[in-house]
């Protein structure tokens, strides 16, 4: 079945001037106008399009990929607001609709915001910043050390709120943070623990055994760039850890003591030595 506002797989069923007619099935012939077409554009070529309605709301076909695709959460730029709502940029000739109906906070010109592609009731593609009204409608169902893919949202005084693969709400715990994150920002995460009342809360840093060994080589290959020394050791400040390794301290203190064990490091005051034996 086609899917407004989605990627489609259509065949190409005849050419004209301005372009070529996809056969859209049930929904009769879709124009992909010729600039968007491939140069060795053919009948009888399947191809995959983007689907959506135009400036004059005529259903069209692209073979550009948006920013943004329904069901779907991203950061767009506002880069109008009129009477009828805020447009955002998500990469199309048409920019995209959030009504003010769907404005968690009046959106305004030239600043970004996080939002979430749909379809709305008059079978036009939307966008809305009103986002608790889309996610968590589904029973979580995440397992703990799972890697899952996030969306940060915002901060709040706990951490950072973030969307977890297009589908519901978690939380990075700020003490676990160490380096500065911006909503819009996506990148993978862990489940740390899913609770009972369904929240979940999430950590930049993998499973402690793989995070660990993971960072063995990586302390070594780093002492050994840095002739043998690097001033961190288990009292360094978390920041510290962080911005040398992207780890946490406790994983850090893991792995130098794992190291330590192997003859492979030695640990002072000042901070950690290569052995002879590792280099």
């Amino acid at each position: 079945m086609l899917a407004l506002g989605k990627i489609n797989r259509l065949t190409i069923k005849k050419k004209v001037d301005f372009g070529y007619f996809l056969d859209g099935l049930e929904w009769g012939e879709i124009l992909l106008p010729k600039r968007y077409a491939p140069e060795d554009a053919a009948v009888g070529m399947p191809l995959d399009v983007f689907l959506y309605l135009d400036s004059e709301d005529q259903l069209i076909a692209t073979t550009e990929k948006p920013a943004i695709m329904v069901g779907q959460y991203a950061s767009l730029r506002v880069i109008a607001v009129n009477r009828v709502g805020a447009f955002l940029d998500w990469g199309l000739s048409k920019d995209l609709l959030v009504p003010y109906s769907e404005q968690q906070i009046p959106m305004q010109e030239g600043k970004r915001y996080l939002v979430h592609c749909m379809v709305d009731n008059s079978n036009r593609i939307i966008a809305s910043s009103k986002l608790d009204k889309y996610l968590h409608k589904t029973t979580p169902d995440y397992q703990p050390q799972q890697r899952v893919d996030i969306i940060i949202a915002g901060r709040t005084d706990l951490g950072y709120k973030a969307i977890i693969n297009q589908q519901h709400w978690g939380l990075l715990f700020k003490d676990q943070v160490f380096k500065t994150l911006y909503p819009g920002q996506s990148m993978q995460a862990y489940i740390v623990q899913q609770r009972p009342d369904g929240k979940i809360d999430l950590s930049l840093n993998p499973p402690g055994v793989a995070k660990m060994k993971a960072l063995e080589p990586e302390i070594l290959s780093q002492l050994q760039q840095a002739g043998g020394f690097l001033p961190l050791h288990d009292k360094s400040s978390p920041e510290a850890i962080y911005q040398q390794f992207a780890a946490s301290k406790k994983a850090f203190k893991q792995a130098i003591g794992s190291l330590y064990k192997a003859k492979k490091i030695t640990i002072s005051s000042d901070g950690i030595h290569l052995t002879e034996s590792a280099e």
